[in-house]
């Protein structure tokens, strides 16, 4: 059993790698952030740039709540993919509260012309008023801790980003356990060299 975090910014295409990968596994379920995030029906604390602490707190709550489910399927034998935009910062927050010592962390950060253009094509949009491309590929290349593998899968069809995730797991593998946060915050920064 394996637990697996696809991470990225909207319209990277996390949930569509996500779906397919657990197709391609034995046994699995896949766990979207999204639908975590739509059971708040009242009271929803949406992220916005300058989110202040109640939105963090519900956000990493929303990662908790994930990583429950997730926790519950592991046991039972089960491969889990987590999906979800755990970028900049609050994956310092994210990190202590993976339920196994192991995971598969996989960061799809196709270029800003290939979200804009993927975002499009969607019925939901992720961009506009609150957000733009150029903001929260931002917060990903410089204020998020480069651990796990990155994938620039702007040329890549979801099948063939499917193939690089399970071809090289040694690039995905990451110790939640062993990463402190200060440890996190040493990481190196910035787009790949």
């Amino acid at each position: 059993m394996a637990l697996f975090v696809i991470s990225g910014i909207p319209a990277a295409g996390k949930s569509t790698v996500a779906r397919l990968l657990a197709s391609r596994l034995e046994r699995a379920v896949y766990v979207p952030g999204d639908t975590i995030r739509a059971m708040v029906i009242s009271g929803r604390a949406e992220m916005v740039p300058g989110a202040g602490d109640p939105e963090l707190a519900q956000l990493l709550l929303r990662y908790e709540g994930a990583l429950a489910i997730a926790a519950v399927y592991l046991r039972a034998g089960f491969d889990v993919i987590v999906e979800d935009v755990i970028i900049g910062q609050v994956l310092r927050g994210f990190l202590p509260l993976v339920p196994v010592p192991e995971m598969h962390l996989v960061f799809l950060d196709p270029s800003g012309e290939a979200v804009a253009d993927r975002d499009r094509d969607r019925t939901k949009t992720a961009y506009g008023e609150r957000w733009n491309v150029r903001q929260l590929r931002d917060v990903l290349h410089l204020e998020t801790a480069r651990i796990g593998l990155w994938l620039d899968s702007s040329e890549l069809t979801a099948e063939e980003t499917v193939d690089r995730i399970l071809n090289d797991l040694d690039a995905s593998r990451v110790m939640p356990s062993r990463l402190s946060a200060s440890a996190v915050r040493r990481r190196r920064f910035g787009p790949p060299r």
